[in-house]
């Protein structure tokens, strides 16, 4: 996209990975960006999550997969600088589609019937695993290297790069979108479960996940089995401060309190495909809340007053997989805006 040259004043609410991908892709065209968030970002669920990059409880897939797919590539960029950015290239491996229950190793490449096949196109080198490569117990499965994110590095990447674009992080809540849009010219509502109350949309709602931290003893590679709908998943992410283990996705529990129960049963599960994790030393536990809904809610339309608002929320637990292809959306819709077309859906 060409670079515009007389910039809007825009403001962002909610200063997690899809608010700050957001904000940086309009400041970086020229706008004039701040974003409005209650929480740092190192408070917010961003934080919280494992970082893989792969489509994971989202819909609608087509539209999802083609987010994922400009995400991959952009993270794929970032990987380049690792300290800098948080994010790393890792292989790894699935051992069940996220679109479906079919065998893991049906349809990859393949156009199959999960949704995910522009997904499996895109990634490079995916394949089936060979059972030598498969963890006991896992009896099919694909082999990817995919982009692995540090989420707290990369959430500082991410504003230290939107100040270097001319944009601002105000810490404050908005009191309504209305409010957020009294002195702009537009307003992106990135507000994750906020936007319950904000838009207001009852049917985001959250997903609660859990997992824990351990030391890691060598393991390089990550591991997923996470079937969705499933209430309990089983995954390893290796990330610069420990080694992931997860996790659960309990649908509208909004505790943020880690389970000693649920975190031991964790640790068992994947105890059960790696035994020496079984007495690895934990080093924290962690509960983050998916803002999810049945379809990620990217469209435009009009504020009280004729301000344009463009929502981008509702991407339940693929916010950092999907976060450039969301991106570069809301900056079509703000270029629709500015050329004096009017709001338009997503």
């Amino acid at each position: 996209m060409t670079r515009n040259t007389e910039g809007l004043d825009i403001r962002v609410v909610g200063g997690g990975v899809i608010g700050l991908t957001s904000a940086i892709t309009l400041a970086e065209d020229g706008h004039r960006v701040r974003v409005l968030s209650r929480d740092a970002a190192g408070g917010t669920t961003s934080a919280v999550a494992g970082g893989l990059c792969w489509p994971y409880r989202i819909q609608p897939y087509e539209r999802a997969v083609a987010w994922s797919v400009r995400s991959f590539q952009v993270l794929t960029a970032l990987a380049r600088r690792p300290e800098e950015t948080g994010a790393r290239m890792v292989t790894g491996t699935m051992t069940a589609t996220t679109g479906g229950g079919r065998d893991a190793s049906e349809g990859a490449g393949e156009g199959g019937d999960d949704g995910l096949a522009a997904w499996y196109d895109a990634v490079p080198g995916l394949r089936p695993a060979r059972a030598t490569e498969l963890p006991e117990g896992s009896a099919a499965g694909w082999r990817a290297r995919t982009p692995l994110v540090d989420m707290p590095a990369h959430l500082r990447y991410l504003e230290q790069r939107l100040t270097a674009a001319g944009g601002t992080v105000e810490r404050c809540e908005a009191g309504s979108l209305a409010e957020a849009g009294a002195a702009a010219d537009a307003v992106v509502n990135c507000s994750g479960l906020g936007a319950r109350e904000l838009a207001p949309d009852p049917d985001v709602h959250p997903v609660q996940g859990q997992l824990v931290i351990v030391e890691n003893p060598g393991i390089q590679e990550w591991y997923v089995s996470a079937d969705t709908g499933a209430t309990d998943t089983t995954y390893l992410l290796p990330q610069p401060y420990g080694l992931v283990l997860g996790g659960t996705a309990r649908e509208n529990a909004w505790s943020r309190e880690p389970d000693p129960a649920v975190a031991e049963a964790i640790v068992a599960r994947v105890a059960r495909l790696f035994p020496e994790l079984a007495r690895a030393r934990v080093l924290a536990h962690k509960v983050g809340l998916r803002p999810a809904r049945p379809e990620v809610r990217l469209t435009a339309e009009q504020l009280p007053g004729g301000v344009p608002l463009i929502h981008n929320y509702g991407h339940g637990g693929a916010g950092v997989t999907v976060s450039w292809g969301c991106a570069d959306e809301v900056l079509r819709m703000v270029r629709t805006v500015q050329e004096g077309r009017g709001p338009v859906g997503g």
